[in-house]
């Protein structure tokens, strides 16, 4: 985790990290993030549920997000999710760990509209 902020803040992003995910959908909308980088193995709550959560509220639906894991079933039922609901999801990247941090940035980059920052 702090490679990557180390990494997107080089960049010249503003990031913020959630150590826990309990407070995690009272912050993004609060903040409104121009994007969501979300771990799906938090520990303490579902990154995917998170993702529902976010999704499926009017607040917060167009936030972009980024998921990764190295759970390959995890993976697949987020992969599911964007399958059985493109347009509730079109906005969902999915990153199976591990990933370089150079493919992580583009997809930042990408995601945000601004191609080679």
């Amino acid at each position: 985790m702090h490679l990557m902020r180390r990494v997107l803040e080089d960049e010249e992003y503003q990031v913020s990290i959630l150590q826990d995910g309990h407070h995690a959908v009272e912050r993004v909308k609060s903040t409104l993030p121009d994007l969501l980088i979300l771990d799906l193995k938090l520990g303490d709550i579902s990154g995917q549920d998170i993702l529902k959560t976010l999704k499926s509220d009017s607040m917060t639906t167009d936030v972009p997000v980024i998921v990764y894991t190295a759970a390959v079933f995890e993976a697949d039922e987020v992969a599911h999710l964007i399958a059985a609901s493109p347009q509730e999801y079109r906005n969902v990247h999915l990153l199976k760990k591990p990933f370089e941090l150079d493919v992580l940035l583009q997809e930042v980059e990408n995601m945000l509209g601004n191609p080679g920052h």
